[in-house]
């Protein structure tokens, strides 16, 4: 079947037989797909913002926010409406065209998502696309969300159903499935990918790419985090993930879904500017930029920008029809 054609019934066999093939070869193909969808040289920026920082009462064994970890993370109230405004337009200088606000919750109470609509509204004020991620949400705020005109949700699988209770215990992954349908149902674009480095196996990286791909829409944006280690969490002193390994996940990603954003997310201060640019090669087309990941460092952007010039990439500029609407033209 050919690769141009966008599927959503992967076998497992089929995924770890990508796995499978020699590096270059894998690379060669993910590098063709790209180019089918994707101006190679193009990579889609964001920054993300903490809007309310640790207290979550969730036990994610990788988060250093969760209040059953001892990380010595100070507990923080929702920001202010103007100090989010600041941020967004410092992010937007640095030629960031998405937003993304995160806030340690298990839930939005409705009150506080009506302070939240009002950070999104801010937002797209400023021209920029809209992103959110505020832990699980009902139909009903899935629907207030969209009508405040945001743009994406991040709601993450984080690893494979058959993995994830080594992972998480307060929540399901039939949870985190059922955040994922009210969001597409609500006409909320989805951002979802997984974390890397948590202790799974290959097979569990491969049913996690599984679960992605075969949703019935493909997520628009799909991060993949490589885990940073905090000292207090679970799994501080995991054994990491071989970085060559790293790489061929994001190139299977991009190969079964063609035609999503495929992010270099969380870990990349980790990650030599040479292993990044074989990301970049594998497909991978979004970054954050900013010098923290909600709590957890990020390189800074001027490094991203040198590194941007070494490799010939360029910033996708905010496509002009979403201009207009944010600006409420």
């Amino acid at each position: 079947m050919s690769e141009s054609v966008i599927r959503h019934d992967w076998q497992l066999d089929e995924i770890e037989a990508l796995f499978a093939l020699p590096f270059n070869d894998l690379l060669f193909r993910a590098q063709q797909v790209h180019r089918q969808h994707f101006d190679p040289n193009e990579v889609q920026v964001s920054t993300l913002l903490s809007i309310k920082t640790g207290a979550c009462p969730e036990d994610c064994g990788y988060c250093s926010q969760s209040a059953r970890h001892d990380t010595g993370l100070e507990r923080e109230r929702l920001l202010p409406l103007e100090e989010v405004v600041a941020a967004a337009k410092a992010a937007r200088e640095k030629g960031a065209t998405r937003f993304c606000m995160g806030a340690a919750w298990r839930n939005p109470t409705d009150r506080n998502l009506e302070r939240v609509i009002e950070m999104i509204q801010a937002v797209r004020a400023l021209g920029m696309e809209t992103c959110v991620t505020l832990g699980m949400l009902s139909a009903e705020q899935a629907a207030r969300l969209r009508e405040a005109g945001l743009d994406y949700y991040n709601h993450n699988l984080d690893t494979s159903p058959e993995f994830y209770g080594n992972v998480i215990t307060t929540r399901t992954f039939e949870d985190r499935i059922e955040t994922l349908k009210h969001v597409r149902e609500a006409g909320i674009n989805v951002c979802a990918g997984g974390i890397l480095g948590m202790g799974e196996a290959p097979r569990d990286r491969a049913r996690m790419l599984q679960e992605l791909a075969n949703l019935s829409e493909h997520p628009q944006s799909v991060p993949i985090n490589m885990l940073v280690q905090v000292e207090g969490t679970p799994l501080f002193g995991v054994d990491g993930i071989d970085p060559l390994d790293f790489v061929r996940n994001i190139a299977v990603a991009r190969i079964l879904m063609p035609r999503s954003h495929v992010r270099l997310s969380a870990g990349r201060t980790d990650m030599s500017d040479e292993l990044q640019a074989l990301c970049f090669l594998a497909g991978a087309n979004s970054i954050f930029y900013g010098e923290r990941l909600l709590t957890t460092d990020n390189p800074d952007a001027d490094h991203d920008h040198r590194l941007f010039e070494r490799l010939g990439l360029r910033a996708q500029a905010a496509p002009a029809d979403e201009q207009k609407v944010c600006c409420g033209a």
